[in-house]
């Protein structure tokens, strides 16, 4: 009886201490509300038995600043929970990225995935991030409480019920519970589970399939927010769940598929849940569409027939819905044991369902077009959706005959449009296309389309296409036909069309053609070369042509060329000569056109010279100009020619346009290197040989292969030398002999192939071997003068750069040094002719040698026994 009170005792004192156990869940959100000041709001979950109740919380603010959110309202909730909300505003110093941390001691008691939780304090974080560049932030707001029921052995799903205000991206992940100093929590782990456990990135739902142990669980889900590929701010969010074990089962919400719909119009569907016990069932919504101030969705219960519960969602949708990224609405059913009751002794179990809600801007009406002889001007009526902030305009030549599907916004890539400009207002409704003032072309027919664009980056569907030809008031060129190749007097055909809507009434004339040229196909170097005075002259040959190596431009202006009155009527285009390039290659030819036409080539015709008959024959023909002729002869000649057969949309020109490249030739040789070979590398040190085998990586390398290249180098850093050139392609080894003069036998190789056109194989590996060393000292030596080893002197020396070798007598005193390799001691005390007695002497000698990285040494110790046949002592002794 007296340990029960004295326990009752302690227990009541810890509850009463500062430090009770109450904390079961929470997160950090906030708002902006100036360029440097935000209001945080800590939403914490704690239990109502503890005696432990906070009016306000420590806030450390992440710039070396710390203050208090106070307590602005609490609710008490089923099952002894209760929510507290905290509030607090704080002004940072300036832009950069802050990491908000709250603590309280501590967490409840019995937490089974958090090892001695009742010890562990509490913390949240958030990290908030404020960058000009990206603007101003408000995190997303989380509507569905993170404290839930699972049930043993069954699935478990649970919904954060995020949206964010700012129409911002959301990715979720599962994190690892935080304690003090908003660090994790040492020895945390996830809660066990019979197949998964994870969080949906894109959806934000937890999935545990399933629980395997009753008891309370804390999870940490990390949500993510991205701007424009930017990631603006992060939110944890603790949540608890309690495993319960029961035979209720969770009631089941019906499939819900995607809707997308046009701004202005309303949405209605019913949202059905069974239960398979029949229990009363609750359901909730929660989401963006639920909470805007204009216009929010609604979510009534209609009611419950059997195990069916049906509700409504009806939404005036407006243009203020509007949003890049789909609405996400929640769906929450949970059964009670009956309604309007939550009883603690009913287990009650929840199902959720999300339905994406796509609300897209109507297009833009009423586009209308009027050109001139080369620009055309832009109208529209202003986007029924007001917060349109501007419009993209697309231009393409030619029609497509495309209709967006009734979710599409914007305009596809694939269509071949061209975003050429943008306004930047709702009410900049008009553009005027000059093509950048370099003048739009005659003859192609322009199509425009107009799509809205919004704040986050939605953007309308696009507008029915508009199209126009401009006025045919300026010459179109038609021609620039190669009609002679030579490097001196080649010459080419010019021939455009005369403006049909020049307003001869207007202009009375006398009229003017100016020719220009250029030497290249861009038009940047024109020279006036000539003059026609009629209206009805529309050609001309230009002669003294280097056809053979230059392309040629020309540019043909018209001119009012009345006395006191001339002037140049519209902007000429620019149209060039097609010129043909050649790539030689192994037996084949590589053949296109380096060209700057204004009309559209449709067809392509590649013709080659026949070598009996030395007329051209035509060989192939393509939609565009790259061609290959293979199954050629390396060596000989091949000549070619290629001629263009094009059109302008206008259906008043002339049709088809055919003009010809100038004549090129060209001999098609083995250019491509062969496989590179695949080498190996061996030793034989008693040989003072290094071996190299190698092989080819296919047999397919054999037909192209007349020879190899053996490279070397004797350590890394120096440059790889042509070592050896082997005229075979039946030869695959190599024996890499050294001599004793050589200053090592270390060395790296590297082998390519070679083929009958002298093309060599890239270096692809070089393969490296150490140097062998051979040094060894005798360990007596018998200095007499009897001519019998008089000397001290290596048994074996090769490859040695040098040595610095130290001999002592036994009382450590050096009696002998030396770098000579040879070492030629003759027993002599240091450089006296006194020679030492007979005795063992002690020696270190480090031994240098070339290896791989370069001059290295190693040491050898040992002892070598003196026998002169004198009893004379050294001095030292």
């Amino acid at each position: 009886m007296l340990k029960y009170l004295l326990l009752t005792a302690a227990l009541f004192g810890f509850f009463l201490s500062g430090k009770a156990t109450h904390n079961r869940a929470g997160e950090i959100t906030y708002e902006q509300i100036g360029p440097l000041s935000f209001e945080i709001t800590i939403t914490t979950y704690t239990y109502t038995l503890s005696l432990a109740d906070r009016s306000e919380l420590e806030v450390s603010w992440g710039d070396n600043t710390t203050g208090y959110a106070t307590r602005t309202q609490f609710v008490l909730l089923p099952d002894n929970y209760k929510q507290n909300t905290y509030k607090a505003t704080h002004t940072y110093p300036g832009a950069g990225i802050y990491e908000i941390v709250v603590e309280d001691p501590n967490r409840n008691f019995g937490v089974l995935n958090i090892p001695n939780s009742v010890n562990v304090v509490f913390a949240l974080k958030t990290i908030l991030q404020i960058d000009p560049i990206l603007g101003e932030n408000n995190t997303p707001i989380l509507l569905n409480p993170p404290i839930d029921k699972a049930a043993l052995n069954q699935l478990f799903v649970h919904d954060l019920g995020a949206w964010d205000p700012d129409g911002d991206s959301l990715s979720f992940k599962l994190d690892t519970c935080l304690t003090e100093d908003g660090l994790p929590i040492e020895d945390y782990s996830f809660p066990l589970f019979d197949s998964l456990f994870y969080v949906n990135e894109v959806t934000g739902q937890l999935i545990w399939d399933s629980p395997i142990q009753v008891g309370a669980y804390n999870v940490a889900i990390l949500i993510e927010e991205w701007r424009r590929g930017v990631k603006i701010g992060t939110i944890v969010r603790d949540m608890q769940i309690n495993v319960e074990e029961t035979d209720n089962q969770p009631p089941v919400i019906n499939p819900l598929e995607p809707i997308c719909v046009i701004a202005g119009t309303s949405i209605d569907f019913l949202v059905e849940a069974s239960d398979p016990e029949q229990n009363y069932i609750e359901m909730l919504a929660f989401g963006a569409p639920m909470e805007y101030p204009i216009n929010p969705a609604e979510f009534t219960r209609i009611g419950q027939l059997g195990a069916l519960t049906s509700y409504q969602f009806h939404w005036e949708t407006i243009c203020r819905h509007v949003k890049l990224n789909p609405h996400t609405i929640s769906f929450k059913a949970k059964d009670t044991s009956e309604a309007g009751s939550f009883s603690n002794d009913f287990i009650s179990l929840s199902d959720y369902e999300q339905v994406q809600i796509r609300v897209i801007a109507p297009p833009c009406e009423n586009l209308t077009l009027e050109a001139s002889n080369s620009t055309v001007s832009l109208s529209w009526s202003p986007s029924s959706c007001t917060n349109a902030i501007g419009y993209d305009i697309y231009r393409k030549e030619g029609s497509s005959g495309w209709t967006p599907d009734s979710c599409q916004t914007g305009i596809p890539a694939s269509l071949g449009y061209e975003k050429i400009a943008s306004t930047e207002s709702w009410s900049d409704t008009t553009y005027f296309d000059n093509n950048q003032e370099v003048g739009l072309r005659q003859g192609i027919e322009y199509c425009y389309r107009i799509v809205a664009r919004f704040t986050d980056g939605a953007e309308s569907i696009a507008s029915d296409a508009a199209c126009t030809l401009l006025q045919n008031g300026i010459p179109t060129i038609t021609h620039v036909d190669v009609v002679s190749t030579d490097a001196e007097s080649g010459q080419i055909f010019v021939g455009w069309a005369k403006p049909k809507e020049l307003d001869t009434m207007q202009l009375s004339g006398p009229f003017k053609y100016l020719i220009y040229r250029s030497e290249e196909i861009w038009g940047e170097n024109l020279v006036l070369i000539d003059s026609l005075s009629s209206l009805n002259d529309t050609s001309y040959l230009d002669t003294g042509l280097n056809t053979l190596n230059l392309p040629y431009s020309y540019q043909i202006e018209l001119y009012h060329d009345a006395p006191n009155n001339r002037f140049l009527i519209g902007s000429p285009h620019i149209a060039s000569s097609s010129f043909l390039e050649i790539k030689a290659g192994d037996n084949h030819l590589e053949l296109s056109l380096r060209k700057n036409t204004p009309w559209i080539d449709s067809l392509f015709q590649l013709d080659r010279q026949n070598h009996q008959t030395l007329l051209f024959d035509s060989i192939d023909t393509k939609e565009n100009f790259l061609f290959i002729d293979d199954s050629l002869k390396n060596g000989t000649e091949y000549c070619y020619q290629i001629t263009g057969s094009g059109f302008y949309h206008d259906p008043n020109l002339i049709r088809p346009l055919i003009n010809r490249s100038q004549i090129a030739c060209a001999i098609p040789i083995d250019t491509i290197p062969p496989c590179t070979p695949m080498l190996n590398l061996g030793s034989n040190c008693d040989d003072f040989v290094n071996y190299l085998f190698w092989s080819l990586p296919a047999d397919s390398c054999f037909e192209d292969i007349s020879g190899f290249r053996i490279y070397y180098s004797p350590n890394t850093e120096d440059p790889l030398q042509l070592l050896e050139e082997i005229d075979s392609a039946g030869i695959f080894e190599f024996e890499h002999y050294f001599t004793d003069i050589d200053p090592t036998t270390a060395g790296c190789y590297a082998i390519t192939a070679v083929d009958s056109f002298f093309n060599e194989s890239p270096i692809e590996v070089v393969a490296c071997v150490d140097a062998c060393y051979f040094y060894e000292l005798p360990n007596v030596f018998t200095p007499n003068n009897d001519g019998n080893h008089d000397l001290l002197v290596p048994i074996t020396n090769l490859f040695v750069e040098k040595v610095v070798m130290k001999i002592y007598n036994r009382w450590g005193n050096l009696v002998y040094e030396t770098e000579d390799p040879n070492i030629n001691w003759d027993g002599s005390y240091l450089d006296t002719p006194q020679k030492v007695s007979d005795g063992v002497y002690y020696y270190v000698c480090d031994v240098y040698t070339y290896r791989l990285s370069g001059l290295e040494h190693f040491t050898l110790v040992g002892f070598v026994h003196v026998f002169a046949g004198t009893d004379q002592v050294t001095p030292s002794e």
